[in-house]
């Protein structure tokens, strides 16, 4: 029997993908927002897809906030989009 691949959805372009193929973001207990590369910290998880445009347009259109449910402080997801832009 083949082991069952846990499946999740991008927040943003909603494209069905195997979980570790997509990056998730933790909104945690004080605010803070924060990329799992875990996938196992505790917190409010939203995932998104590797394309940098999707989490641009997750930032912008408020997508993160929704997937988090506003669990974050203000200002801490574009913070977390200006470490992203660094890193590539």
């Amino acid at each position: 029997m083949a082991k069952k691949i846990p499946m999740r959805m991008c927040i943003t372009c909603r494209e069905r993908l195997p979980k570790k193929e997509l990056i998730r973001i933790v909104a945690t207990e004080d605010g803070e927002v924060t990329v799992d590369p875990t996938g196992k910290m505790p917190g409010r998880g939203a995932y998104v897809c590797h394309n940098p445009e999707c989490l641009e347009k997750a930032v912008k259109q408020h997508k993160l906030e929704n997937g988090l449910k506003d669990k974050f402080k203000q200002g801490a997801a574009e913070k977390l989009l200006d470490t992203e832009e660094k890193a590539e």
